[in-house]
């Protein structure tokens, strides 16, 4: 399996947990019962690793033309 489909996926269900315990926090505060305070803060390691993945996927086809170039200088 190639690096970026592998990251592809990772992205993927990173997505899916991120929505998942967003939808748990609102699901909790619809029903009436605020939920502890540190479940506030567990969506985050979550973004953080879709913006990593997102960052990287979005800067893959810079650097394969940039290798490409340069591979075709030399």
């Amino acid at each position: 399996m190639y690096w970026s489909v592998w990251i592809r996926q990772f992205h993927r269900w990173m997505a899916v947990i991120f929505t998942v315990v967003v939808a748990g926090i609102f699901i909790t505060l619809g029903v009436g019962s605020e939920p502890p305070m540190w479940a506030y803060y567990l969506p985050l390691a979550p973004l953080a690793m879709l913006m990593l993945s997102g960052l990287y996927m979005y800067l893959l086809p810079y650097a394969i033309k940039w290798r490409g170039a340069k591979r075709t200088n030399a």
